[in-house]
């Protein structure tokens, strides 16, 4: 693969919760120096609501040689708001492309038949999921025609404005593009028990579209079992108890990760992609000092890093030991795309 990235979370803001509460300028420096230096990352995709905070890690992250795909996401808003957002976006990555125009990419938005109102019924995002509708809207493309035309219009109008390359973060096997608007394609795809076997091959198939083909976002959270649930492998914790509690009996496990991370590298790696970004670098919400999260955490039966997708352990009161100015400590998994980064 070309392109050996990471998801980094700036400041994603789901149902209300900032994922990133503290951005530190200083923090977001040394952490993109690991991702490049430790890592041994050559791309960074980076994700966040504020424009001013998702520019400003672009340029960092670009002044430190890496390749920055740029990924403004606004969720749970109409239409409307969300193709304004995005042009404004644009116009903010255009600046920073004119001093890198060869190695920057934006992504005009992610999963958005999910994360945006109107193409399928429901407030948020869980509602939309448990339409009743959904499999058949699928199955005969309504859903993908309201996508595509939202598509369309927003990267028209966003090329009036960013000059560099363009793709968009699809959900595969749900979302259907039409990828000739679009210079990359770009596909976020976890590996699950229902199509475990079928994991590069449904990669391979993107292929046929002619044109390179990226991996937005794979990975796996950090217990037994993990590797079956994919991408809701989050979804065993109960987060509307106070304080949350795991849905099940689930046992911690970072070689359950580490294991399955380095297996779905070699897959799409062998599948022919052009390039893959791993989700996630870090858990930023857990890095905070405000005292009502640590006294959460603190009351928790459970180890919160446990439905993480996140390559380091973060820790809400204390530093960690392999980085001692960072609040977090490297997972197995850290180790397990380090080295095969490092390797291939």
């Amino acid at each position: 693969m070309r392109l050996k990235g990471v998801n980094y979370d700036v400041g994603r803001v789901l149902e209300g919760h900032l994922m990133r509460p503290t951005y530190d300028p200083k923090i977001v420096h040394r952490e993109l120096e690991i991702i490049k230096s430790d890592l041994h990352c050559n791309a960074v995709k980076i994700q966040g609501f504020d424009i001013e905070r998702i520019t400003a890690a672009a340029e960092d992250a670009l002044n430190q040689g890496l390749e920055v795909w740029l990924a403004p996401e606004m969720f749970e808003k109409d239409e409307q708001e969300t193709f304004d957002y995005t042009v404004r976006a644009a116009k903010a990555a255009e600046v920073l492309r004119q001093r890198w125009p060869e190695r920057l990419v934006l992504s005009v938005g992610t999963e958005l038949t999910g994360f945006m109102q109107g193409i399928i019924p429901g407030n948020n995002l869980a509602e939309r999921w448990a339409n009743p509708s959904l499999r058949e809207g699928i199955k005969s493309g309504t859903y993908n025609k309201k996508l595509n035309e939202f598509l369309a219009k927003t990267s028209a109008a966003v090329r009036q404005a960013f000059h560099g390359k363009v793709t968009y973060a699809s959900l595969a096997r749900i979302e259907t593009v039409d990828w000739s608007i679009f210079d990359i394609v770009c596909v976020d795809h976890f590996r699950h028990k229902l199509f475990r076997d079928s994991y590069g091959e449904i990669a391979r198939s993107y292929l046929a579209y002619g044109k390179s083909v990226v991996i937005g976002e794979f990975g796996c959270c950090t217990y037994k079992g993990a590797e079956d649930l994919g991408g809701m492998g989050w979804d065993i914790v109960d987060w509307s108890r106070m304080p949350p509690e795991l849905k099940g009996d689930y046992v911690y496990d970072q070689e359950v990760q580490a294991r399955e991370l380095a297996e779905e590298l070699s897959i799409l790696d062998d599948a022919g992609v052009d390039g893959a970004f791993v989700f996630t670098f870090v858990q930023p919400a857990i890095e905070t000092d405000d005292p009502a999260v640590t006294e959460m955490i603190g009351n928790l039966k459970f180890d919160p890093d446990i439905a993480s997708f996140s390559l380091v352990r973060s820790f809400p009161d204390r530093r960690g030991a392999s980085y001692p100015d960072m609040k977090w400590e490297p997972k197995e998994s850290f180790r397990a795309v380090a080295n095969y980064y490092s390797e291939h």
